[in-house]
C-alpha cells in the first residue's frame, strides 16, 4: 500500500522558513516523480514545486527563488524548504506522485502565514 505523510506544517510569521517533509512508503522512491501542491481557502489546489527521479526541478512562479525542493533517496522521502514567507502562501501543503498509473496524495499539512 502506498502512503505519502506530510509532516513540518506551523503558524509563522512572514519572512520565516518552514521545511515540510513527505515521508513515503510502498513506492520506489528512486524512480518516482515527487510534487508538492498547495490548496488555499476558497482556491484550487496549485502545482508548487516538482522533483524527478533524476533530480530536475520545476517551480511555479510564485514561489521560484524562495522555495526549494529536494529529496533523500536513503529516507525515502521529499523536502520542501520554503523560506521568506508570505501570507499568500497561507494553505494546506500536499505531496503527490504517480505511481503504477495512479496518483498518491498525501492528507496535508497546514501551513499559516501571518503578516
Amino acid at each position: 500500500q502506498v502512503h505519502l505523510v506530510e509532516s513540518g506544517g506551523a503558524v509563522v510569521q512572514a519572512g520565516a522558513s518552514l521545511r515540510l517533509s513527505c515521508q513515503t512508503s510502498g513506492i520506489n522512491f528512486k524512480i518516482a516523480t515527487m510534487d508538492w501542491h498547495r490548496q488555499a481557502p476558497g482556491k484550487q489546489r496549485e502545482l508548487v514545486a516538482t522533483i524527478s527521479s533524476g533530480g530536475d526541478t520545476d517551480y511555479a512562479h510564485a514561489v521560484a527563488g524562495r522555495f526549494t525542493v529536494s529529496r533523500s533517496w536513503p529516507r525515502a522521502t521529499a523536502y520542501l524548504q520554503m523560506n521568506s514567507l508570505k501570507p499568500e502562501d497561507t494553505a494546506v501543503y500536499y505531496c503527490h506522485t504517480k505511481y503504477r498509473g495512479s496518483d498518491w496524495w498525501g492528507r496535508g499539512t497546514q501551513v499559516t502565514v501571518s503578516s
